[in-house]
């Protein structure tokens, strides 16, 4: 397989995530499709790395992504949690009431 085929694949994986993030109102969801698109983005890194197997800055790339990715459902959870214990909802209509 070339890198077209793993471009069409992130981009396909992106376009699902960025569609699921700005039409859905559930936060949960959200968070998904943001880890969706970041998965995505490590398949163009891969992809670009599978060009230059010498080089191994795609796979090092990757790894910081999926630290980022891991922080931000940490972070992401955390907030959901105490959205929900505030709202008794997970929706994000009402999010914008939460700041002063």
């Amino acid at each position: 397989m070339g890198v077209g085929t793993y471009l069409a694949l992130a981009s396909v994986l992106f376009g699902i995530g960025a569609a699921g993030f700005l039409t859905r109102r559930n936060m949960l969801i959200q968070l998904m499709s943001i880890e969706l698109m970041l998965n995505s983005v490590n398949v163009v890194l891969l992809a670009f790395n599978r060009v230059n197997p010498a080089n191994h800055d795609g796979q090092v790339f990757v790894f910081f992504v999926i630290a980022v990715a891991a922080a931000e459902a940490a972070v992401g959870l955390a907030i959901l949690i105490a959205y929900y214990r505030i709202k008794k909802t997970i929706d994000t209509d009402d999010a914008s009431l939460l700041k002063y």
